[in-house]
Parts: C-alpha cells; structure tokens; sequence
C-alpha cells in the first residue's frame, strides 16, 4: 500500500467527496487560490472551480452563518477554519446555531455541515495559536467531535463526517499533517464513534487521540522491552465516544491513564475519568491517572513550550506511577 502524508489524504478525502457528490462544497480563508494555510485543499479550485471551493473574508461567524444556511437549504458544505483558535469568534454560530438546530426543528432539519480546523503547539506558535479546545465543543450537545492520528484514519474519518446528516468539527492537528503512512486508494470510510486498539496490553490501557497517540505509541514500544504490557487505545472519535471498547479495555487491565495535550481542568481527561469511575469503579485496581498541559496558556519558547506539554518522559512516567512502578 502507497504512503503518503496526513495532509495529502485529507485532500485526496475532499477530493473524492467533492467529485461523489455535488452537493459538497467548501468555504473558507485562503482555501482555494492559496490552497489552504497548510496546503491541504491545494489544487482543489483548479478541478472544481471557484464556485465550489470558495475564499471568504476574515469573518469566521460570518462564513460559519452562510455554511449552516446552505446545510439547511440541501448542501453538504465544508468550512475550514484555519486554527480551531479562531472559532473562539464564531461560537455563537457554532454552539448556539449550527449545534442546536436539529434539534429546536424537532428533528425536521438536517445539518450535514463540517468544521475542518487545525489545531495543536509543539510548533512554538505561542498562546493564541497553539490550543486544542476539543472540549470546549464536547460540553454542548449536538456537534460531533473528531480527532484522527494517523493519515488513513484523517481519509477515512473526514469522508465519513462529511457524510454525516449532522455537524462535525474534525480537527487536524497541524504536529500531524506531515505525518505519512499507509493509506487505502478510492474510496475509505472510517465509521464516526469506532475507536481503534492500535496495542493489545494488560498492564493498564492507555486512552488518547490525536497527536499524543504517536508519543504513546513511543513510550509504548519503549516499555514493552521491560516487560510493561500497555493496552493503547486511539479514541478517534469523542463525540459519539465508542464507549464499548473503553469498557471492554479497562475491565481487562484494571489501570487507565488518559493522555491528551488540552489542559487538565474541564478536559476530556477528567470527563472520561469520571465516566469510568461511574461506570466500571469495581474494576479498577488504581486511581485513573490523567497526563495533559498544564493549567497555563501554551508559551511561545520551545523549552517553556515542552514544560507545559506532555512528552514521551512525563508519559512514560505516568504509565509507571498508575502501575505504582518506580519512575
């Protein structure tokens, strides 16, 4: 199987959805005659025309607005937002509108709108552009929430959102978007709310998503030599959650640790957690251990950067101190 990169097969997803169906179009800045901030519409307007891949003004509410009127009126557009940052702006639209109005219609109206954004630091792009705000948009019912890792799941996951009668904020993590890897030809769904067991273990499992699955995947490698067994899970999908494959994973290990990059406070991390101790509080032979950023806004220098974020070491000594293992 060919490789290519994360960003290419968001783009070969684009592509094939846009040629699949004329109701797909997309909207957002720079996407068409600059081909994205990160490259990944390039050479989308040139087959396809302006009139479906579409450049806007700076205006995130305002592009977001005309995205849910044409969900509404039977088109299946995709917004790009160049850094999930800048949906701080368009929240309203977001969570009051494009979140709720499935279901303020009584389910008469669909809204098959997807939010592509890039979020994520590690790449000294400092406090305003370096946040992962996932569950900013996992407290409102009515968006779907996807975090892909890897680029086969960025093809498949993307096609499958867009599909979706409802609205999906998938998020691209800008660490990831020269991230290659093995990815099927034509046509690739992965189904919203499927996680993926990427290391069978039973030890403890370890729940993550996005950019943080491939500094677990390193320490994992790493701690198996010394006869730790880590059951990685990439979650994929946190809103619908494939809570089946959590549950089934903690009941073998007994130990979680949840790894994310967002902050702690508020996070997934601590929402999962408390799901877990709700839910499966006999089968754990632990406290749940959360590995995330510090309660600080992201800095701009990278020693400073690396402080706030997690890394392969605080990861690796996380797993231990779940497993009460010396560090």
């Amino acid at each position: 199987m060919r490789e290519i990169t994360f960003a290419q097969a968001c783009n070969e997803a684009l592509r094939h959805e846009l040629q699949r169906d004329s109701s797909v179009f997309m909207i957002g800045e720079d996407i068409a005659h600059y081909g994205g901030m990160f490259r990944v519409t390039d050479g989308l307007m040139a087959e396809f025309g302006e009139d479906r891949i579409i450049d806007t003004p700076i205006s995130e509410s305002g592009f977001l607005g005309m995205a849910l009127g044409a969900a509404l009126a039977g088109k299946r557009p995709v917004a790009e937002l160049m850094f999930i940052d800048f949906s701080l702006v368009a929240m309203d639209q977001i969570l009051n509108n494009i979140a709720k109005t499935h279901y303020m219609s009584g389910g008469a109206a669909k809204v098959p709108l997807t939010i592509v954004t890039q979020g994520g630091g590690y790449k000294g792009a400092a406090a305003q552009h370096s946040q992962m705000l996932e569950a900013l948009f996992l407290h409102v019912p009515g968006i779907k929430v996807v975090t892909p890792s890897t680029p086969a799941d960025a093809k498949g996951l993307l096609s499958a959102s867009i599909r979706d009668d409802n609205p999906v904020l998938f998020i691209e993590h800008k660490q990831l978007l020269n991230l290659k890897g093995h990815v099927p030809e034509g046509e690739h769904l992965v189904p919203l709310g499927s996680a993926h067991v990427i290391q069978p273990g039973t030890d403890v499992t370890v729940l993550t998503y996005s950019y943080t699955v491939q500094l677990c995947r390193n320490v994992v490698q790493e701690l198996s030599s010394f006869g730790v067994s880590v059951e990685l899970v990439d979650l994929r999908s946190l809103n619908p959650l494939d809570w089946d494959t959590i549950s089934q994973s903690v009941t073998k290990t007994h130990r979680v640790l949840i790894v994310h990059e967002s902050h702690k406070r508020c996070g997934v991390g601590v929402d999962l957690a408390a799901q877990i101790q709700e839910q499966l509080f006999d089968e754990l032979d632990a406290p749940i251990g959360i590995c995330s950023a510090a309660d600080v806004p992201i800095p701009f220098a990278a020693g400073l950067e690396s402080e706030v974020l997690p890394t392969e070491s605080r990861i690796r000594k996380a797993i231990l101190e779940v497993m009460g293992r010396e560090v």
